[in-house]
């Protein structure tokens, strides 16, 4: 009896070990793992919104040792009413706008700082689609009726096989996706967790395999089509996303930091919403969209490019809210408006009639209820008309 429990003992403490080891060994992707579970939590959603390198592994994207672009500030503008019960309901971290290219009204709220790099999440789309025109214009990608397959042959026998670029910037490329944050069994969850333990999103676009429809037919917000766009990009000019962003856009912006992207357990960038920028330098960003391109005396991007991608050309159901290569555009009258925006209350507005960019940054956790969007829209209009 005595040897059964020495036995059963030594058994034990050999199980405990094995814990104790294989937690150590895996501490990092278990602390990322808990982070990520936790990203969305009311009392850590602000704060982790802007220290989002707590909780992936990320790449640099390098602004360059040239001088810091000058955002000039012009008189402050009186804002509509309402708006402090906006910022309240919408849990604002960030609001700056710009007249003129004059900074115009710049303010932070729950904590956060002016020199905080927020995660955009899907705004980073706006980006990669300025990046992909420039490419596109420099001979790099052939054309957008191209297979995606003819640069990233990782996705034969995918459900992208068969797929245009045109398809995937428009988000009609038929995958089937279940984009529910709220589902932690959803596609987009799974995503984020293959993301926190290192996996790899190449391997995961990779792997989907089925499909709602065929490429073209319809409209469909499907985030990892902007993935594809990525190794579309990677496999056509053999470069990483970062330093092209870095060279194309960020060097030439002028930016005030560093940009970072989440990462990958191979390092490669998470295209399709892991870029973090200071709120000044998405207002950069915008201005070079707003003024077709260009920034300052540089011609940065095609003006060909920025007049098509920011149109309503995809599919999308009629008076809806349109969607053009990456960029998307508010239902109504909207003859110049154009904006980024990424889940929890990300924005960039954009109004050129006006000669209006509006950056918004925000921990909305109720961003998905019916009408948020449009109220939104609705203030960012009442901003530019008050200006």
């Amino acid at each position: 009896m005595r040897a059964v429990l020495k036995w059963a003992l030594r058994a034990i403490a050999t199980l405990i070990l094995a814990v104790v080891v294989i937690g150590f060994w895996k501490r990092e992707e278990i602390t990322r793992l808990w982070a990520v579970n936790n990203l969305f939590a009311e009392d850590r959603i602000v704060a982790n919104f802007s220290n989002m390198e707590r909780a992936f592994l990320t790449v640099e994207v390098p602004r360059g040792d040239g001088p810091v672009s000058d955002l000039p500030r012009g008189p402050d503008a009186m804002m509509p009413e309402g708006l402090n019960g906006w910022i309240d309901r919408r849990a604002a971290t960030s609001l700056l706008v710009l007249k003129g290219g004059e900074i115009v009204h710049e303010s932070y709220f729950l904590g956060t700082q002016a020199e905080d790099r927020r995660i955009g999440w899907s705004m980073a789309k706006s980006l990669l689609s300025v990046l992909f025109g420039i490419l596109l214009e420099e001979g790099k990608i052939g054309a957008l009726d191209d297979q995606v397959t003819q640069y990233a042959p990782q996705l034969k026998h995918s459900a992208y096989d068969g797929s245009s670029i045109l398809n995937v910037l428009q988000m009609t490329s038929g995958v089937s996706f279940d984009e529910d944050y709220l589902d932690y069994n959803s596609d987009i969850n799974r995503m984020g967790r293959v993301l926190a333990l290192g996996g790899t999103m190449d391997g995961f676009a990779a792997s989907l395999t089925h499909r709602d429809a065929e490429p073209g037919a319809r409209w469909h917000y499907v985030s990892i089509d902007t993935h594809v766009l990525g190794m579309v990009i990677r496999g056509a000019t053999g470069r990483d996303l970062p330093t092209l962003l870095s060279e194309k856009v960020i060097i030439p912006l002028g930016f005030e930091q560093s940009p970072y992207y989440l990462a990958d357990g191979n390092g490669v960038a998470f295209a399709l919403g892991g870029l973090n920028l200071t709120t000044r330098d998405y207002a950069r960003f915008g201005m070079m969209a707003e003024q077709m391109g260009r920034y300052g005396p540089t011609q940065i991007a095609p003006k060909s490019w920025l007049d098509i991608s920011t149109q309503a050309t995809a599919p999308t159901k009629p008076g809806s809210t349109g969607y053009g290569y990456q960029w998307w555009i508010p239902k109504g009258d909207n003859t110049g408006e154009f904006y980024a925006r990424g889940i929890y209350g990300q924005y960039i507005y954009i109004d050129r009639l006006s000669d209006v960019v509006i950056v918004a940054t925000s921990a909305d956790r109720r961003f998905r209820e019916r009408g948020v969007n449009d109220e939104n829209i609705a203030m960012f209009r009442a901003i530019a008309a008050s200006l």
